[in-house]
């Protein structure tokens, strides 16, 4: 897991960012100025990486990297430039200060991914200390006496940041260079060479006169230390580490409380079904994850007419492919014509109409979802899951006409959980404990709960703004593929590649899968299926080929396809 930082000031870019890293675990922070990004790295020390915004209000990106450049402990830290400046000027510029990478946005989850990858593969941090072992062995060490000479360092460095400030009133060189020397020697013998870097740095300045330089020595010598204990213990929490959303999941906690621990045995729903239908049908648009939103306006926002980008966006995310088929389908257009691709649908809107989409879309922050096993990444990870094995089984089983929509119809077949959430932001978590802990379907739990499935929320609201049908029966029947009609086979489809991926555990869609997969054969959608394959349909092949690529889609929507 990778700590980032994102100096940027545009809000809907700061989400996208987090959104993306969320997929691979990583953490992220965000700064709106330099001055924030300067306290962040400092308070963070832990920070792996920068990615930076060059068009900034006050100090500009530039001026801030140079900054970094310039100083003892920070120079050294990888920094990407993604930003909307492109000229050549520019470019040319920022890369003699030796930045990492220079991207032009809107972002691209491979690229980010390509980025943070590299830059853990040499930790910055650690080009700061000689290396333990090596150095114990040139120097005569024993590991625990270098472990003790750099936790003394630490000490000095704390003990000397009042001194260091008072120098700027006492302005006594000799007894400065003294306390300089002192430190210097015992970082030379740890083997800290940005400690010594400094320390040269502030004799410099105490012998030029330029006491100034002592003013932020305190602050300096804080993160000094903080560098020092976190090498020595990588998995220390320093103060301040916690984001924004972890405190605001401790202020939600009383919330939360409420719904895990109802007692609906005894006192019933906590709301009633049809009112939860009515708040359904209420919403303007499908709620989207925040990050997924504000990755969709930013690259909706942007003024290149290749739609190239948008697509793949949509393509990855259930509530952008349910809202932007909503949209299409309610344009001007014949009535016979039905509208179920997101791709013809994209082009249909153009620029204009899906920036429009995209700022009034209903949003869920990610963190409702965050109650392990339950994230929102890996219940992202089952959808896309499902949306490709629904398109390998239509391929595999010769429906040709249903391949394109079988993966739109495996990405949003879950939807109606996202309803749920925008509406009960901590009732989903509470389903899924209850269905674990008394050994029962999530159908059942959400019942209990608020008196309906979430397969029916997400059908009332998909037919109330205009989803397609056969989209809508796959939403309400893709666990009962026998009730599906005249969508049958399309629905059969959806629902054998979500067992497969329940059970080979590709993400997590709240239900709890069995220990190992079932026989495709005794599932209910090959009981819709089995008299449309051809009588030579080779199963023993077909299962081999549909477990190994969801091992392989384990692998790749985990995040390893891009750290390779």
């Amino acid at each position: 897991m990778a700590n980032v930082l994102l100096l940027d000031a545009n809000e809907v870019a700061g989400r996208a960012m987090q959104g993306i890293l969320a997929r691979g675990h990583h953490r992220c922070t965000v700064a709106v100025n330099s001055a924030d990004a300067w306290k962040a790295l400092h308070d963070l020390v832990n920070i792996d990486m920068v990615f930076l915004e060059l068009e900034l209000a006050g100090e500009k990106g530039f001026d801030f990297l140079q900054r970094l450049r310039d100083d003892a402990f920070l120079k050294q830290i990888p920094v990407i430039i993604y930003t909307t400046v492109g000229d050549h000027a520019t470019v040319r510029k920022v890369l003699l200060l030796k930045v990492q990478n220079y991207l032009i946005k809107p972002y691209n989850d491979e690229h980010i991914f390509r980025e943070v990858t590299k830059a853990c593969a040499n930790p910055w941090r650690a080009l700061q200390f000689e290396e333990e072992k090596s150095f114990c062995a040139q120097m005569g060490y024993a590991p625990a006496n270098l472990r003790a000479m750099r936790e003394d360092l630490a000490e000095s460095l704390e003990k000397s940041r009042a001194f260091f400030e008072g120098c700027v009133g006492s302005r006594n060189p000799p007894q400065v260079h003294a306390r300089i020397d002192a430190l210097t020697e015992k970082a030379e013998a740890s083997g800290i060479w940005g400690v010594v870097e400094y320390m040269a740095n502030a004799k410099d300045k105490a012998t030029a006169g330029d006491w100034t330089f002592f003013k932020r020595c305190p602050e300096d010598l804080a993160y000094a230390r903080d560098l020092i204990l976190l090498q020595l213990d990588p998995k220390r929490l320093l103060a301040g580490t916690m984001t924004e959303e972890e405190k605001e999941m401790q202020r939600e906690s009383q919330a939360r409380a409420l719904w895990m621990h109802a007692d609906v045995d005894k006192s019933g729903p906590m709301v009633s079904g049809e009112e939860v239908m009515l708040q359904a049908e209420a919403l303007t648009a499908c709620p989207a994850i925040d990050s997924v939103a504000a990755a969709f306006q930013m690259t909706a926002d942007g003024t290149t007419t290749n739609l190239t980008q948008i697509n793949d966006l949509i393509a990855k995310d259930p509530a952008l492919i349910t809202q932007v088929l909503i949209a299409a389908n309610h344009l001007d257009h014949d009535e016979m014509t039905i509208i179920d691709d997101p791709r013809t649908a994209v082009g249909l809107l153009g620029n204009i109409k899906l920036t429009a989409i995209a700022k009034a879309l209903p949003t869920i922050p990610a963190r409702h979802m965050h109650v392990p096993p339950i994230t929102w990444v890996h219940f992202w990870m089952f959808q896309m899951g499902v949306a490709r094995l629904a398109q390998f089984t239509a391929r595999y089983l010769e429906f040709e006409l249903l391949v394109g929509r079988a993966y739109t119809a495996g990405l949003l077949q879950d939807v109606g959980k996202l309803v749920l959430l925008k509406l009960f932001p901590f009732g989903f978590p509470a389903m899924v404990n209850y269905a674990r802990e008394h050994k029962i379907p999530l159908h059942e739990a959400e019942t209990k709960f608020i008196g309906c499935t979430t397969r029916e929320l997400g059908e009332r609201f998909a037919t109330k703004h205009g989803l397609p049908t056969s989209l809508c029966r796959v939403i309400r029947w893709a666990e009962a593929p026998q009730n599906a009609g005249d969508d049958i086979e399309l629905v059969g489809v959806v629902s054998l590649a979500r067992d497969l991926c329940l059970h080979n555990h590709v993400g997590f869609s709240g239900d709890t899968p069995k220990d190992t997969a079932p026989p495709i054969e005794d599932t209910l959608a090959w009981q819709v299926l089995r008299t449309r394959v051809f009588p030579s349909f080779n199963m023993k092949k077909f299962e081999a080929e549909a477990h190994a690529l969801c091992l392989e889609l384990k692998q790749n929507l985990a995040g390893k396809q891009q750290q390779n």
